[in-house]
């Protein structure tokens, strides 16, 4: 993806930018909480699974707590990279005070297409493999937002807790996705110390998921990064590995209520929240993207699937049990 020349464009067209938005905010003095600000901001979210959802929703309420209006143009690409262009385009010629992306691919298409306001994105991995921003701590032009990064050596360690004779650890995931492209970089680079080896699998659509978990042959636990289409399709990669009694941790926790044992992650009601927050910051008080550092998780927490852990012949440590939000 090409996005240098958006890159350079928006840092032309940025602060122009936010000063109209401020005029469209309604309230007059562009002041932060003024009676009568509304905005309107256009969503494109990848597809449709719990983490994303819950990101979404967030990033409202975030709006709703500060008490201003919004009029949200809410879009779903279905998990299609294609359907995700149209839809930035479509938000390019809307008349947006703010757009927000959840998840790598839709923030792609959203950067090559959205350069004269504000573009905030969420879920996303790695922005700087994916070519969103020059640097987390200087973005550089109209592009800033929020990171998912998993804690991914601290799950394996968890991976461990719940399956100390592990020795091979497979990952299925979509070959189209940098963010996922990273993070089985990570997990084999982590993996290493602790006497693991990474097996994987690559998928380019949902249908081919089971096929990929029975190619990973005899593994002894399946790890599941933030890849959106394995995520959205993950009750096929579960059914496999309870048939096998192979123990799925996971990278964050709607995998975990989707039929996965464990993972320690992040909650992404509250990033999609804290990404709201950044966007009040935008729209409300003037700050620019361009130097709005790339923000992280502030937490993480053990989430569990005890039903799951029995059907994939495991029993969680009762250490973990104790701090751990059940699903």
């Amino acid at each position: 993806m090409a996005v240098s020349p958006s890159k350079i464009l928006g840092g032309m067209v940025a602060a122009c930018a936010l000063v109209l938005t401020g005029c469209a905010g309604g309230d007059g003095d562009g002041g932060a909480g003024g009676d009568g600000e509304s905005y309107k901001i256009g969503i494109n979210q990848l597809v449709q699974h719990p983490a994303l959802d819950a990101a979404t929703a967030g990033f409202k309420e975030a709006f709703e707590e500060a008490g201003v209006e919004v009029e949200f143009d809410e879009k779903n690409a279905n998990g299609e990279q294609g359907t995700a262009l149209t839809i930035a385009q479509q938000f390019a010629s809307d008349d947006l005070d703010l757009a927000l992306a959840v998840a790598t691919p839709a923030a792609q298409a959203m950067a090559q297409n959205i350069m004269n306001i504000p573009l905030l994105f969420t879920a996303v991995t790695d922005p700087v493999e994916a070519e969103l921003v020059d640097s987390t701590d200087a973005p550089g032009a109209n592009v800033t937002g929020t990171s998912d990064a998993a804690p991914i050596e601290e799950q394996l360690d968890l991976l461990k807790q719940i399956v100390p004779d592990a020795k091979t650890v497979g990952i299925v995931y979509a070959s189209g996705e940098v963010n996922s492209q990273v993070q089985v970089d990570q997990a084999k680079e982590a993996a290493e110390p602790k006497g693991l080896t990474i097996e994987t699998q690559t998928v380019t659509t949902v249908n081919e998921i089971q096929q990929a978990v029975e190619a990973l042959g005899d593994v002894d636990a399946i790890y599941v990064p933030t890849d959106n289409m394995v995520v959205s399709g993950i009750a096929a990669l579960v059914q496999i590995a309870e048939a096998k009694k192979i123990p799925v941790i996971a990278a964050e926790s709607g995998t975990v209520e989707g039929g996965a044992v464990a993972t320690l992650g992040i909650d992404y009601t509250e990033l999609g929240k804290q990404t709201g927050e950044m966007a009040l910051r935008i729209l409300r008080d003037g700050e620019d993207p361009a130097s709005m550092p790339v923000e992280t998780a502030k937490e993480y927490t053990y989430v569990v699937n005890e039903a799951a852990a029995e059907r994939q012949g495991v029993t969680i440590p009762e250490e973990i049990l104790a701090e751990a939000e059940k699903k």
